[in-house]
């Protein structure tokens, strides 16, 4: 009887094979100016749920593992395209008297592990490939925070990513409703940095860190922006996409503009990019709507509120219209962030150059806005006077001055 031969390896082959696999995985990360992953974590810092767009394979989930690494997070990661709409719903759960209690709705293991924690990363991948109903049952997860009975804490962030509806396994398109509550990123590879990163250096994901001290100054810039523009451009508050493709991707309507504020103050707070916070902007309120908004703002150049409240003998009203009312529309909201009778007070010498300018229908608004914080202690300031007429037909003041 001949003998055979043993097969060679073994465990042994396999672990060598195992130690190969992790020496390939060993990477380090540079830094490098990648808008994408800049726009990506402004939305992220920003607490906005981002929707990642891109052909299959590209990397979207490898970009989550990194993203979550970064923020020093958990990451937890739900292919929608594989589940059923009671697993973003809650599956019933009857008790001893339904009739008294209720039914409540169990929520998924993954749901549960970031209300325990507290915070993480969760990441929707394969949405274009969940059917409507699925999608439906997702619009409460992304809109509400809530799974079934459970609260998703508020610092919990939420991503997803879709594969167009050409390239996807029995792809769909977005319904609006879904896709209105989302900022929508175009996920593309570079080449050069792909071919780096099989070297073994990939690029870093630069967390915007926003500084405590400009909070204020940055939450009443974006509100001078936004609501100056949409005063001058009020057809675009809400304008849906007739065809289908359109309304599955981004498009301005109230509660994109929201996110867009909020994206705006986070990167004026952060000292975001240019083009990384472009990025996200038109993400959130889509490409045409955006690109007018970016060229309102490229002229528009507002100074710090909050300089200006600190001495506003200081600085002079801006010559153009619009800038005028973003301007003033800005000072309005930082005196309403932090409201002391000092900013209060420098809030009508700041309104009171546009009465000297020979604009005072542009201070308006603002005026009654400004009007309406006084606090029944504080004396009306001489600066009030030359709105007291429209003031008093706003209701905003008693008549007689």
């Amino acid at each position: 009887m001949s003998s055979q031969p043993h097969p060679q390896g073994g465990p042994r082959a396999l672990a060598a094979a195992d130690a190969l696999n992790a020496r390939l995985g060993g990477t380090r990360t540079e830094p490098a100016v990648n808008p994408q992953l800049e726009a990506l974590a402004l939305a992220v810092t920003a607490n906005q749920p981002v929707l990642l767009w891109g052909e299959p394979g590209i990397g979207k989930s490898a970009g989550m593992e990194q993203l979550a690494a970064a923020l020093g997070v958990g990451l937890e990661s739900v292919i929608a395209s594989v589940h059923e709409p009671s697993d973003f719903a809650g599956l019933p759960i009857v008790g001893d008297d339904p009739a008294t209690t209720g039914v409540p709705m169990a929520p998924p293991d993954w749901a549960v592990r970031l209300a325990r924690t507290g915070h993480g990363l969760l990441f929707f991948d394969e949405l274009s490939s969940a059917p409507p109903a699925v999608q439906a049952a997702l619009l409460r997860v992304v809109l509400e925070r809530r799974v079934g009975s459970l609260l998703l804490p508020a610092s919990v962030r939420i991503v997803a990513a879709a594969n167009p509806p050409s390239s996807a396994a029995d792809g769909w398109h977005l319904s609006p409703p879904l896709a209105n509550r989302f900022v929508h990123l175009d996920w593309t590879h570079d080449p050069r940095t792909v071919a780096r990163g099989m070297a073994g250096t990939w690029p870093e994901v630069a967390i915007p860190a926003v500084d405590p001290a400009r909070i204020s100054g940055s939450a009443a810039r974006a509100r001078g922006v936004i609501s100056g523009f949409l005063t001058a451009r009020p057809g675009l508050v809400h304008h849906m996409p007739k065809e289908a493709e359109g309304r599955g991707r981004a498009w301005p309507s109230p509660r994109t503009w929201e996110m867009a504020l909020r994206l705006l103050a986070a990167g004026y707070a952060a000292g975001a990019g240019r083009e990384a916070l472009a990025t996200a902007l038109t993400g959130a309120v889509g490409e045409a709507t955006g690109i007018e908004l970016l060229s309102y703002m490229e002229h528009l150049d507002l100074p710090d509120p909050d300089r200006v409240l600190a001495d506003p003998d200081a600085f002079a009203l801006p010559g153009r219209g619009d800038r005028q009312l973003a301007f003033l529309i800005a000072v309005v909201a930082a005196v309403q962030s932090e409201l002391t009778r000092p900013r209060w007070e420098a809030g009508w010498a700041v309104l009171a150059k546009a009465v000297e300018a020979g604009v005072p229908d542009v201070a308006a608004r603002a005026a009654a806005d400004l009007a309406a914080m006084r606090h029944p202690d504080w004396p009306v300031p001489a600066g009030i006077d030359a709105f007291v007429e429209l003031l008093q037909l706003a209701g905003a003041l008693p008549g007689g001055g």
